[in-house]
């Protein structure tokens, strides 16, 4: 059975002429859809493959970077490609959480008698652009909390489900930049991947130009790939059937374990880190590399999967004490390090 005449079974051997098919579909959608955002995009393969690898495994993305870099067209291309539902949300300091989420209004019945009715916010939708996320007050941004991580709002006692398939595409400015706020730890916690937008270096500056200052617009020529949320779907239980050895799992605990200052492995952690990895980070870590290893054409992690996606992965969820701010110290140092003095 391929993926177009259905979900995949809960149980499929990944061997079998079916399961081989599945991969086979799986690779040729992945690959479709990255030539396809990268006709609007140029450069940046890492991040569109990050957004893909989230949008397969239903998990969500932060992008960060300055202004003007893409991020806003980025996922407005990946829209384009899917058929799903998409809507955009502008954060800003004045946004309420009923802006977000919804809320109850009075309405007047036929008989005369007044009721509260739910009016739905745009959070009700498959593929949810939060632009400049971050420049919403910590009250908005924590309205998210619940619709990211349970998939569903409650509003007056009232819950309410959002779709089986909900992807938040977050864009944010560095924390630098005036009129910004932090996200709270527990929101950043709950993107899968958080990913940095380095400046394009000079060939992808010209081609930039060039494809944005001619006279064919590149979106305009953006195709279809996936028209319904269920094919993406169907593909869920293929990836999680990819074999993780113990001693992989092993290994991701100890990484994850690295990060925390009262680790067993910590060793920068224990001079810089004030807060370490959370379980999601591990969980994370495990998704994606499997993810990793189905799109190379195998069905089992190896360690090089794991390294390649911890940065992704952890990034946001470190919070760094006084003692690495002081002296310059990055995250990304400690991650560096981390993946330095941890043996397989």
């Amino acid at each position: 059975m391929t993926h177009s005449e259905g979900p995949a079974p809960d149980v499929l051997d990944l061997d079998s002429p079916a399961g081989r098919q599945a991969r086979k579909d799986l690779c040729a959608t992945f690959g479709s859809l990255r030539d396809e955002v990268q006709k609007v995009i140029a450069g940046q393969t890492y991040v569109v493959d990050a957004v893909l690898y989230a949008l397969f495994l239903n998990g969500h993305v932060l992008l960060e970077g300055l202004p003007g870099l893409g991020k806003t067209m980025l996922v407005r291309s990946l829209a384009k490609c899917l058929g799903l539902q998409f809507t955009r949300i502008q954060f800003t300091p004045d946004l309420m959480p009923a802006d977000v989420i919804g809320t109850r209004v009075l309405e007047q019945q036929a008989d005369g008698q007044m009721s509260f009715k739910f009016e739905r916010g745009p959070v009700f939708t498959n593929l949810l652009l939060a632009d400049e996320i971050n420049r919403a007050t910590p009250k908005t941004q924590s309205a998210m909390l619940e619709a990211m991580q349970e998939r569903q709002v409650t509003v007056a006692g009232t819950t309410y489900p959002l779709p089986d398939l909900f992807l938040v595409l977050a864009t944010q400015n560095p924390l630098e930049l005036e009129g910004t706020y932090p996200l709270p730890e527990a929101q950043l916690d709950r993107f899968m991947f958080k990913v940095n937008i380095s400046f394009p270096d000079q060939l992808t500056l010209i081609e930039i130009m060039r494809r944005t200052t001619g006279s064919d617009e590149p979106q305009e020529h953006l195709r279809q790939v996936i028209d319904s949320a269920a094919k993406l779907a169907s593909w869920r239980p293929l990836i999680r059937q990819v074999q993780t050895e113990k001693a992989i799992l092993d290994y991701g605990a100890r990484l994850i374990l690295a990060t925390h200052p009262n680790g067993d492995e910590s060793g920068p952690a224990r001079q810089y880190v004030r807060f370490g990895a959370s379980p999601r980070g591990l969980q994370s870590m495990i998704l994606a590399a499997k993810m990793r290893a189905l799109l190379d054409g195998r069905t089992t992690v190896r360690r090089d999967d794991m390294r390649a996606v911890v940065p992704e992965c952890l990034q946001h969820r470190l919070i760094l004490n006084f003692e690495a701010q002081s002296r310059g110290v990055t995250v990304s140092d400690v991650i560096d390090e981390v993946l330095r003095q941890v043996r397989y």
